[in-house]
């Protein structure tokens, strides 16, 4: 099991998750989408390919841009599609 936690609240929680570079992405179902918004920030990866960004909010505490994921990712990296991973502001446990 693994989650994602930020100001004391799960935001993700998931059986199964996918492990790349170190970093745990959640499946899409599995994050808790009422704390989560879109951002306009997009980043590209050289081999995973260009990644959007979510921001969070949990009881009036902000963190921008603190997850990611690849809504149209390289075949490389189609397992993730779709799938979230944060940055350190969330802790990540399993």
């Amino acid at each position: 099991m693994a989650k994602a936690v930020f100001n004391g609240t799960v935001v993700a929680e998931s059986e199964t998750y996918e492990m790349v570079e170190g970093n745990i992405y959640f499946p899409p179902d599995s994050i808790k989408s009422e704390y989560f918004t879109d951002s306009n920030l997009n980043t590209r990866c050289a081999w995973k390919g260009i990644a959007s960004y979510y921001s969070l909010e949990v009881d009036g505490k902000q963190a921008t841009d603190v997850a990611w994921y690849y809504p149209d990712p390289s075949e490389p990296a189609m397992r993730i599609k779709d799938y979230v991973a944060f940055y350190p502001q969330v802790e990540v446990e399993r």
